[in-house]
C-alpha cells in the first residue's frame, strides 16, 4: 500500500485554506471584541460560516478520497475529483466575500451564483464520489 498522494496534496491545500479562514475569524473577533457567536455582526457571521462550511465538507470528502486512492482507483480520476472539489469550495469561499453571496443582500448577482455553483458542485461531487467508492468496494463484499 502506498501513500495516497492525491489525497495528501488535496488535504494540504484544504488545510491551508481552513487555517486562513480560521485566522480571519479570529482576527475579526478580536477587532470587534466578540468572543462567541457573531454578536449581530454580519461580516463576522459570514466569516464564521465560510470557515465552518469548509470544515463540514472537507473532512468526510478527504476520507472518501483516500479510500478511493487506496482502492487503486485511477489517479487521473481521483485527481479530477479532488480538483473539482477544491474548486467548488473556493467558489463558495469567494461567494462569502460579499453580503450578496452570504446573506443574499443587494449587490452583484455573481456572488449568489458563485455560492450556488460552489454548494451544488460540492454536493454533486460528494454524491458522485460516494457512489464511485461504493462501486469500487462492492466486489469486496462478495458482490458481482
Amino acid at each position: 500500500m502506498s501513500l495516497p498522494i492525491v489525497t495528501a496534496l488535496t488535504a494540504a491545500l484544504l488545510l491551508i485554506l481552513q487555517q486562513i479562514l480560521m485566522i480571519t475569524v479570529g482576527a475579526h473577533r478580536g477587532g470587534v471584541k466578540v468572543g462567541a457567536g457573531s454578536g449581530g455582526d454580519t461580516t463576522l457571521e459570514r466569516k464564521i460560516r465560510r470557515h465552518g462550511n469548509l470544515a463540514e465538507n472537507a473532512s468526510i470528502f478527504l476520507l472518501a478520497l483516500a479510500f478511493l486512492e487506496l482502492s487503486d482507483a485511477s489517479v487521473t480520476v481521483v485527481g479530477a475529483i479532488a480538483a473539482a472539489f477544491v474548486a467548488a469550495r473556493l467558489l463558495h469561499v469567494l461567494a462569502f466575500a460579499s453580503e450578496a453571496g452570504s446573506h443574499l443582500a443587494q449587490g452583484s448577482f455573481i456572488f449568489p451564483a458563485m455560492r450556488s455553483v460552489g454548494a451544488i458542485s460540492t454536493a454533486l461531487i460528494g454524491i458522485g464520489t460516494g457512489i464511485y467508492l461504493l462501486v469500487r468496494v462492492y466486489p469486496l463484499f462478495g458482490g458481482a
